[in-house]
């Protein structure tokens, strides 16, 4: 029994002995693969100053309200662009009073005044009455005043508010004046001998070759029939023509008309003659 103690004490002393010499030759790191964990490091200046998220604010309900009331706002804002009509200032209007210049055949759209009966130098022409000399229609200056009668100007009123600005509507700001090629003339059909008398002769007829934009642009019949936005706008003002006047006659009638549009009342079977 006493062999086996001192037995059991050299194994033991021998073993601590083992184990302190193996602890003083050992590495100072393991010898095996560590599993270590990177964190991603976060690069402040290539982030955003703000969150790309969009941030739900306190008041949502008062923010909706506020934003509903500035969508009117904004349409006024936009229909603020739109061309107005011409103003007549204090001095024009004082200019046109003493000059007898007003409104005429009964329709405040039409300004201008009225003028004694137009003798005719031929047989078949003048005006005996309702005669007037035009100067302004629904807001659109006539380049050279115009006389006519009022059946012809009431029919110009008609189609400068539901062709000529309908067609024209804010493309260069709008329409502002009418380029008048003749009113009122004592003449034959296109100037031909032994022709009838012309509607100019009887003060039926108005042509115009061009519109003048507020832009200060033209929208002329002989150069722009078949160009473009203008080539449309004019087609259209041609086109809207019809029924107002009994006579429409363009660039596509004949050749006595390629410069400008003939308009005149004079009355045909089956309804207006537009060519």
């Amino acid at each position: 029994m006493k062999r086996m103690t001192t037995s059991l004490a050299v194994a033991v002393t021998f073993g601590i002995g083992v184990l302190s010499v193996a602890q003083a030759n050992a590495p100072e790191r393991s010898l095996r693969p560590v599993l270590r964990v990177v964190y991603p490091v976060a690069l402040p200046s290539f982030a955003p100053d703000q969150s790309l998220r969009p941030i739900l604010r306190p008041g949502g309900s008062d923010t909706v309200t506020r934003v509903a009331a500035a969508v009117p706002a904004a349409a006024a804002t936009i229909k603020m662009t739109e061309p107005e009509p011409a103003r007549v200032t204090r001095a024009e209007r004082k200019a046109r009073k003493a000059a007898g210049i007003g409104k005429v055949c009964r329709n405040k759209r039409l300004i201008g005044k009225e003028v004694p009966p137009v003798p005719g130098k031929l047989r078949g022409c003048g005006i005996k009455k309702n005669a007037i000399k035009l100067y302004e229609v629904d807001g659109v200056k006539l380049s050279t005043p115009a006389v006519m009668t009022c059946d012809t100007a009431k029919a110009l009123e008609k189609w400068v508010e539901k062709g000529l600005k309908k067609s024209v509507r804010s493309f260069g700001g709008g329409a502002k004046e009418i380029k008048v090629a003749a009113g009122y003339s004592c003449r034959t059909r296109n100037n031909r001998p032994g022709a009838k008398i012309s509607e100019h002769g009887k003060g039926n007829a108005i042509d115009i070759s061009a519109v003048t934009l507020k832009n200060g642009e033209s929208i002329s019949v002989l150069k722009d029939w078949n160009n473009g936005k203008k080539g449309r706008i004019l087609k259209k003002m041609h086109k809207q023509a019809c029924g107002p006047f009994g006579t429409v006659l363009g660039p596509n009638a004949d050749r006595y008309h390629r410069d400008h549009f003939h308009f005149d009342v004079a009355k045909h079977r089956g309804g207006s003659y537009c060519r």
